[in-house]
């Protein structure tokens, strides 16, 4: 598909390049004949003036034949002039065309991938669903009680997709290329702070404790998409831990504002974290202690805030001792 594509965009650059190419070599070629004709009845007109009482006239296909092959090598400078520029502007052409598309391919790859993924997520919820309602009716004498069972089951299937479908659904909106965020001057201390109020219940529930050693910085940024960034990465490090106690800190460096999310919990292993940001990536083998429900997308919408906000993100951990995840925004963001 793309490799039509490129080869049509090829040849309409072609088509273009050597419109321009002709319509150019035939303005050259008649100012240059002009030229010839003209110079040739000069000195025509010079040769014959000098002669003075003996005024001899020149054959006039002296100056024809001089001009016809004058204009004949024009011609054929020209012509390859024109040929080398096709052969230049193909490859060139074919080159940028490759170049314009390349973005237009990535977007539509990252598309129908996102595409796939989710249908396989979806379809799991969905069959398991499917599967314990014709159990279900399929069985001769079910009890109110298994009745009961399965309609709790169902709505935990339900919540799992809705679960989904709103993360779905805030990738999309922070994976759209044409997506505008509104950057302002804001406090991260007031953002960090809003965020543990809000998680604060959860760690309680796991007899966690959030230690706070939060420092005010400025940074240019969308308060919404911060905040979305932090409850992502402190309700990670809250899952993930059984005990133990969950840090928030912030400190400046080299023109960032680095904010650092610790936690004392599973941790993860060194094959995985490269893939951790990677959309539906789950770490299985460690994540499984954990006993924690997730489809694996909320590492890859933090990723993407934090592009967005030009800034980075990175993650150390080792098993069983925890995990630290630093957010590098840029203090002066322009």
């Amino acid at each position: 598909m793309f490799r039509n594509a490129r080869i049509k965009l090829t040849l309409w650059y072609l088509l273009i390049i050597m419109l321009v190419s002709f319509l150019f070599s035939i303005g050259v070629y008649k100012i240059l004949t002009r030229e010839v004709e003209r110079f040739a009845r000069i000195q025509r007109f010079r040769i014959e003036r000098g002669f003075g009482e003996n005024h001899v006239i020149l054959p006039p296909n002296l100056d024809s034949d001089f001009v016809s092959e004058t204009k004949a090598r024009i011609a054929a400078t020209l012509s390859t002039i024109d040929f080398v520029i096709l052969i230049i502007s193909g490859a060139l052409g074919y080159f940028l065309a490759g170049k314009t598309l390349l973005p237009i391919k990535s977007m539509l790859d990252e598309q129908n991938r996102f595409i796939t993924d989710a249908s396989h997520e979806l379809r799991t919820p969905l069959t398991a669903l499917k599967s314990s309602m014709e159990v279900f009716l399929r069985a001769k004498n079910s009890s109110i009680s298994e009745a009961n069972l399965l309609v709790k089951e169902s709505i935990e299937e339900v919540d799992h997709l809705t679960s989904l479908s709103n993360a779905l659904l805030q990738l999309s909106q922070y994976q759209k290329p044409d997506s505008i965020v509104k950057m302002d001057t804001i406090s991260i201390a007031e953002i960090l702070k809003e965020v543990v109020i809000k998680l604060s219940p959860l760690a309680k529930e796991k007899k966690l404790i959030i230690n706070k050693d939060i420092k005010d910085f400025q940074v240019r940024g969308n308060k919404l998409s911060l905040s979305d960034l932090f409850v992502i990465l402190l309700d990670n490090a809250i899952k993930y831990t059984k005990k133990g106690s969950v840090a928030v800190s912030t400190e400046t460096k080299d023109g960032f504002v680095n904010i650092l999310v610790k936690d004392t919990g599973i941790g993860i292993a060194e094959k995985d974290t490269s893939h951790i940001f990677d959309r539906f990536y789950r770490a299985d083998e460690s994540r499984s202690e954990a006993n924690v429900f997730g489809y694996g997308l909320g590492l890859s919408i933090a990723k993407r805030i934090v592009d967005i906000h030009r800034g980075k993100i990175s993650v150390e951990s080792k098993v069983g001792e925890g995990s630290t995840f630093m957010v590098s925004l840029p203090s002066d963001f322009s």
